[in-house]
């Protein structure tokens, strides 16, 4: 119960409590059901993670495709960048890769949003599905050409 009231009025003293007891092996003076809530929120984080970076690097592999004449060295950077941390992030987690398809769709619409907001072009110019796969888009040689593309795709 102590635990519980301390959960409420101060999280980080109630997380090293709860490790304190864990690594003292009293398991019964645990809050279990904040504990479990926050386990199953750390491992959430790291989904929300891989979703964001996928909503960067999609949007920006839409940009460099769709406004190619526009194309920059920052464009290039943050699609290197954000390859490089999600696979670092599915190395660190690989049981976010059972995820991969579930991210890849709920990452699309964010992702199309900002390709749209910062290329100021009609929403008309970017496709409704995603053009791209999961392996095109960690793909170090996939650098999408042009709104042809996608057309013909």
């Amino acid at each position: 119960m102590a635990g519980e009231a301390l959960y409420e009025r101060d999280f980080y003293s109630w997380a090293f409590n709860q490790a304190n007891l864990l690594r003292q092996g009293r398991f019964e003076q645990l809050d279990l059901g904040h504990l479990v809530e926050e386990l199953e929120d750390l491992g959430n984080r790291h989904y929300d993670q891989l979703e964001s970076r996928l909503i960067q690097l999609i949007a920006h592999l839409l940009k460099w495709q769709v406004q190619y004449w526009k194309q920059t060295n920052s464009w290039r950077a943050t699609i290197r960048v954000q390859r490089t941390a999600i696979a670092k992030l599915l190395r660190r987690n690989p049981g976010l890769k059972s995820r991969l398809d579930e991210a890849m769709e709920e990452s699309w619409l964010e992702a199309r949003d900002l390709a749209i907001a910062e290329t100021d072009l009609p929403d008309e110019q970017f496709p409704d599905v995603c053009p791209f796969s999961f392996e095109q888009v960690m793909c170090e040689d996939f650098w999408p050409n042009s709104q042809m593309e996608i057309e013909g795709s």
